[in-house]
Protein backbone atom coordinates (compact mmCIF):
# COMPACT_ATOMS: atom_id res chain seq x y z
CA UNK A 1 0.00 0.00 0.00
CA UNK A 2 1.24 3.27 -1.05
CA UNK A 3 2.47 5.73 1.88
CA UNK A 4 0.34 8.63 2.55
CA UNK A 5 1.20 11.53 0.74
CA UNK A 6 3.76 10.23 -1.72
CA UNK A 7 3.08 10.75 -5.34
CA UNK A 8 1.76 6.59 -5.24
CA UNK A 9 -0.97 7.76 -3.03
CA UNK A 10 -2.00 10.83 -5.01
CA UNK A 11 -1.90 8.36 -7.87
CA UNK A 12 -4.08 5.82 -6.39
CA UNK A 13 -6.61 8.04 -4.96
CA UNK A 14 -7.37 9.41 -8.13
CA UNK A 15 -7.90 6.14 -9.98
CA UNK A 16 -10.14 5.40 -7.53
CA UNK A 17 -12.35 8.69 -7.73
CA UNK A 18 -12.01 8.18 -11.76
CA UNK A 19 -13.25 4.92 -11.64
CA UNK A 20 -15.72 6.04 -8.91
CA UNK A 21 -17.13 8.68 -11.32
CA UNK A 22 -16.27 6.35 -14.56
CA UNK A 23 -19.52 4.16 -12.83
CA UNK A 24 -21.83 7.42 -12.53
CA UNK A 25 -20.64 8.36 -16.59
CA UNK A 26 -21.67 4.25 -17.46
CA UNK A 27 -24.60 4.03 -15.85
CA UNK A 28 -26.03 7.51 -17.37
CA UNK A 29 -24.48 6.63 -21.07
CA UNK A 30 -27.54 4.93 -22.64
CA UNK A 31 -30.44 6.42 -20.68
CA UNK A 32 -32.02 9.90 -21.37
CA UNK A 33 -29.91 12.88 -20.72
CA UNK A 34 -31.29 16.68 -19.19
CA UNK A 35 -29.38 18.86 -21.02
CA UNK A 36 -28.12 22.64 -19.72
CA UNK A 37 -26.71 25.22 -22.22
CA UNK A 38 -23.36 27.16 -20.48
CA UNK A 39 -23.04 28.92 -24.29
CA UNK A 40 -24.65 28.00 -27.59
CA UNK A 41 -23.03 25.10 -28.19
CA UNK A 42 -21.21 23.75 -24.87
CA UNK A 43 -23.01 21.65 -23.08
CA UNK A 44 -23.71 20.88 -19.13
CA UNK A 45 -25.37 17.70 -17.53
CA UNK A 46 -26.68 16.37 -14.30
CA UNK A 47 -23.92 13.61 -14.56
CA UNK A 48 -20.86 16.35 -15.24
CA UNK A 49 -22.03 18.37 -11.91
CA UNK A 50 -23.02 15.20 -10.65
CA UNK A 51 -19.22 13.74 -11.14
CA UNK A 52 -17.31 16.71 -9.98
CA UNK A 53 -19.11 16.46 -6.35
CA UNK A 54 -18.31 12.83 -5.80
CA UNK A 55 -14.35 13.47 -7.42
CA UNK A 56 -14.03 16.68 -4.89
CA UNK A 57 -15.41 15.30 -2.18
CA UNK A 58 -13.74 11.66 -2.23
CA UNK A 59 -10.29 13.68 -2.53
CA UNK A 60 -11.02 16.41 0.03
CA UNK A 61 -11.90 13.36 2.27
CA UNK A 62 -8.26 12.20 1.98
CA UNK A 63 -5.99 15.56 1.54
CA UNK A 64 -8.17 18.47 3.16
CA UNK A 65 -5.42 20.69 2.93
CA UNK A 66 -5.25 20.28 -1.22
CA UNK A 67 -6.80 22.90 -3.51
CA UNK A 68 -9.12 22.13 -5.80
CA UNK A 69 -10.13 23.46 -9.29
CA UNK A 70 -12.98 21.58 -11.24
CA UNK A 71 -14.72 22.99 -14.68
CA UNK A 72 -18.37 23.29 -13.10
CA UNK A 73 -17.42 25.05 -10.00
CA UNK A 74 -15.48 27.18 -11.89
CA UNK A 75 -18.67 27.62 -14.38
CA UNK A 76 -20.83 28.98 -11.48
CA UNK A 77 -18.65 30.16 -9.29
CA UNK A 78 -15.38 31.55 -11.40
CA UNK A 79 -12.00 31.04 -11.95
CA UNK A 80 -10.19 29.98 -8.75
CA UNK A 81 -6.24 30.87 -9.08
CA UNK A 82 -3.77 28.10 -9.70
CA UNK A 83 -0.90 28.61 -7.22
CA UNK A 84 2.28 26.30 -5.87
CA UNK A 85 0.09 24.38 -3.47
CA UNK A 86 -1.13 20.73 -4.47
CA UNK A 87 -4.11 21.20 -6.55
CA UNK A 88 -6.26 18.56 -7.84
CA UNK A 89 -7.41 20.01 -11.59
CA UNK A 90 -10.53 18.16 -12.43
CA UNK A 91 -12.42 17.87 -15.48
CA UNK A 92 -15.56 15.01 -14.36
CA UNK A 93 -16.53 14.92 -17.79
CA UNK A 94 -14.74 15.85 -20.81
CA UNK A 95 -16.33 15.28 -23.77
CA UNK A 96 -19.91 15.74 -23.06
CA UNK A 97 -21.37 16.76 -26.38
CA UNK A 98 -20.20 13.06 -27.04
CA UNK A 99 -21.93 11.92 -23.77
CA UNK A 100 -25.13 13.50 -24.72
CA UNK A 101 -25.56 11.90 -28.23
CA UNK A 102 -24.05 8.33 -26.72
CA UNK A 103 -20.57 8.57 -28.77
CA UNK A 104 -17.85 6.72 -26.90
CA UNK A 105 -15.29 9.01 -26.56
CA UNK A 106 -16.12 10.68 -23.06
CA UNK A 107 -13.47 10.24 -19.91
CA UNK A 108 -12.75 11.72 -16.34
CA UNK A 109 -9.91 13.62 -16.37
CA UNK A 110 -7.86 14.13 -12.81
CA UNK A 111 -4.73 16.14 -12.80
CA UNK A 112 -2.24 17.09 -9.51
CA UNK A 113 -0.03 19.96 -9.88
CA UNK A 114 2.81 20.74 -6.69
CA UNK A 115 4.53 24.08 -7.49
CA UNK A 116 2.24 24.26 -10.52
CA UNK A 117 4.07 21.21 -11.88
CA UNK A 118 1.70 18.74 -13.38
CA UNK A 119 2.71 15.58 -11.34
CA UNK A 120 -0.19 12.81 -11.44
CA UNK A 121 -2.44 12.23 -14.26
CA UNK A 122 -5.18 10.13 -14.52
CA UNK A 123 -7.97 9.97 -17.90
CA UNK A 124 -10.10 6.99 -17.69
CA UNK A 125 -13.07 6.47 -20.73
CA UNK A 126 -15.52 4.38 -19.35
CA UNK A 127 -17.19 3.33 -21.99
CA UNK A 128 -14.52 1.30 -23.60
CA UNK A 129 -12.71 0.67 -20.14
CA UNK A 130 -9.42 2.73 -21.03
CA UNK A 131 -7.69 3.78 -18.12
CA UNK A 132 -4.37 6.70 -18.67
CA UNK A 133 -1.89 6.97 -15.86
CA UNK A 134 1.43 8.82 -15.45
CA UNK A 135 3.23 10.06 -12.60
CA UNK A 136 6.04 12.57 -13.35
CA UNK A 137 9.21 11.20 -14.30
CA UNK A 138 7.67 7.64 -13.75
CA UNK A 139 6.21 6.75 -17.35
CA UNK A 140 3.13 6.58 -19.10
CA UNK A 141 0.38 3.61 -18.92
CA UNK A 142 -2.94 2.44 -20.44
CA UNK A 143 -4.41 -0.09 -18.15
CA UNK A 144 -1.43 -1.29 -16.57
CA UNK A 145 0.79 -1.65 -19.46
CA UNK A 146 3.54 1.17 -20.53
CA UNK A 147 2.69 3.24 -23.93
CA UNK A 148 5.00 5.23 -25.75
CA UNK A 149 4.63 8.48 -28.44
CA UNK A 150 4.49 7.01 -31.99
CA UNK A 151 7.96 7.00 -33.84
CA UNK A 152 6.44 9.04 -37.36
CA UNK A 153 8.64 11.21 -38.43
CA UNK A 154 7.06 12.49 -41.72
CA UNK A 155 4.27 15.07 -41.80
CA UNK A 156 2.67 13.56 -44.74
CA UNK A 157 1.90 10.10 -43.06
CA UNK A 158 1.00 11.58 -40.11
CA UNK A 159 -2.71 11.62 -38.44
CA UNK A 160 -3.68 14.93 -36.86
CA UNK A 161 -6.85 15.97 -34.26
CA UNK A 162 -8.27 19.11 -33.41
CA UNK A 163 -11.27 20.40 -32.44
CA UNK A 164 -13.71 23.17 -34.05
CA UNK A 165 -14.37 24.45 -30.45
CA UNK A 166 -17.46 26.05 -29.11
CA UNK A 167 -17.52 29.70 -30.66
CA UNK A 168 -19.82 29.69 -33.34
CA UNK A 169 -18.94 33.48 -34.48
CA UNK A 170 -18.09 33.83 -38.18
CA UNK A 171 -14.33 35.08 -37.72
CA UNK A 172 -13.65 32.01 -35.48
CA UNK A 173 -14.65 29.47 -37.12
CA UNK A 174 -13.53 30.85 -40.70
CA UNK A 175 -10.11 31.12 -38.66
CA UNK A 176 -10.02 27.44 -37.54
CA UNK A 177 -11.79 25.87 -40.86
CA UNK A 178 -8.92 27.92 -43.36
CA UNK A 179 -6.21 26.83 -40.74
CA UNK A 180 -7.73 22.82 -41.15
CA UNK A 181 -7.66 23.35 -45.06
CA UNK A 182 -4.39 24.26 -45.14
CA UNK A 183 -3.03 21.64 -42.61
CA UNK A 184 -4.89 18.94 -44.74
CA UNK A 185 -2.41 19.38 -47.74
CA UNK A 186 0.08 18.62 -44.61
CA UNK A 187 -0.90 15.00 -43.28
CA UNK A 188 -2.36 12.01 -43.99
CA UNK A 189 -5.63 12.39 -42.36
CA UNK A 190 -7.38 15.17 -39.53
CA UNK A 191 -9.68 13.33 -36.18
CA UNK A 192 -12.33 15.58 -34.42
CA UNK A 193 -12.95 13.36 -31.15
CA UNK A 194 -14.51 16.04 -29.31
CA UNK A 195 -12.52 15.67 -26.03
CA UNK A 196 -9.28 16.98 -25.60
CA UNK A 197 -7.75 14.68 -22.97
CA UNK A 198 -8.66 11.68 -25.07
CA UNK A 199 -6.88 13.19 -27.63
CA UNK A 200 -3.74 14.00 -25.45
CA UNK A 201 -3.93 10.50 -24.88
CA UNK A 202 -4.37 9.44 -28.21
CA UNK A 203 -0.93 11.11 -29.06
CA UNK A 204 0.50 9.27 -25.68
CA UNK A 205 -0.06 5.85 -26.70
CA UNK A 206 0.29 6.43 -29.96
CA UNK A 207 -2.98 6.47 -31.93
CA UNK A 208 -2.62 10.22 -33.15
CA UNK A 209 0.87 11.56 -34.08
CA UNK A 210 -0.15 15.17 -33.94
CA UNK A 211 -2.98 17.42 -31.91
CA UNK A 212 -3.25 21.37 -31.71
CA UNK A 213 -6.78 22.79 -30.00
CA UNK A 214 -7.05 26.89 -29.23
CA UNK A 215 -9.97 28.27 -26.84
CA UNK A 216 -10.98 25.06 -24.88
CA UNK A 217 -12.29 25.55 -21.82
CA UNK A 218 -9.67 25.30 -18.96
CA UNK A 219 -6.59 23.99 -17.45
CA UNK A 220 -8.84 20.32 -16.58
CA UNK A 221 -9.03 19.78 -19.89
CA UNK A 222 -5.17 19.44 -20.30
CA UNK A 223 -3.84 18.97 -16.56
CA UNK A 224 -3.43 15.16 -16.96
CA UNK A 225 -3.39 14.80 -20.40
CA UNK A 226 -0.46 17.16 -20.88
CA UNK A 227 1.74 14.88 -18.16
CA UNK A 228 0.76 11.68 -19.85
CA UNK A 229 1.86 12.54 -23.14
CA UNK A 230 5.47 13.85 -21.93
CA UNK A 231 5.69 10.61 -19.42
CA UNK A 232 4.48 8.74 -23.00
CA UNK A 233 8.22 10.41 -24.51
CA UNK A 234 6.15 12.77 -26.83
CA UNK A 235 6.28 16.70 -26.46
CA UNK A 236 3.36 19.17 -24.92
CA UNK A 237 3.85 23.03 -26.38
CA UNK A 238 2.27 26.17 -27.26
CA UNK A 239 1.06 26.11 -30.54
CA UNK A 240 3.59 28.56 -31.67
CA UNK A 241 5.95 26.04 -30.88
CA UNK A 242 6.73 28.10 -27.17
CA UNK A 243 5.95 26.35 -23.79
CA UNK A 244 3.20 25.19 -22.73
CA UNK A 245 1.27 27.18 -20.44
CA UNK A 246 -1.45 25.14 -18.17
CA UNK A 247 -4.02 27.80 -17.96
CA UNK A 248 -3.46 29.62 -21.49
CA UNK A 249 -5.93 27.44 -23.29
CA UNK A 250 -3.58 26.63 -25.82
CA UNK A 251 -1.90 23.26 -26.02
CA UNK A 252 -0.30 21.32 -28.76
CA UNK A 253 1.29 17.70 -28.92
CA UNK A 254 3.25 15.10 -31.06
CA UNK A 255 5.97 12.57 -30.88
CA UNK A 256 9.64 13.09 -30.36
CA UNK A 257 10.05 13.53 -34.03
CA UNK A 258 7.64 16.17 -35.26
CA UNK A 259 7.70 19.21 -33.59
CA UNK A 260 9.45 21.32 -35.81
CA UNK A 261 7.68 20.72 -38.77
CA UNK A 262 4.29 20.64 -36.72
CA UNK A 263 4.87 24.30 -35.41
CA UNK A 264 6.02 25.60 -38.98
CA UNK A 265 3.10 23.88 -40.64
CA UNK A 266 0.60 25.66 -37.82
CA UNK A 267 2.85 28.98 -38.70
CA UNK A 268 1.87 28.53 -41.93
CA UNK A 269 -1.47 27.89 -41.67
CA UNK A 270 -2.23 31.07 -39.26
Amino acid sequence: MAEKGSVEDFLAMAVDAAKKAGEIIRSGFYEIKRVEHKGQVDLVTETDKACEELIFNFLKLHYPDHKFIGEETTAAFGATELTDEPTWIVDPLDGTTNFVHGFPFVCVSIGLTIGKVPTVGVVYNPIMDELFTAVRGKGAFLNGKPIKASSQDELMTSLLATEAGTKRDKSTLDASTNRINNLLFKVRSLRMSGSCALNLCGVACGRLDLFYEVGFGGPWDVAAGALIVTEAGGLVFDPSGGAFDIIAQRVAASNSFLKDAFVEALRESE
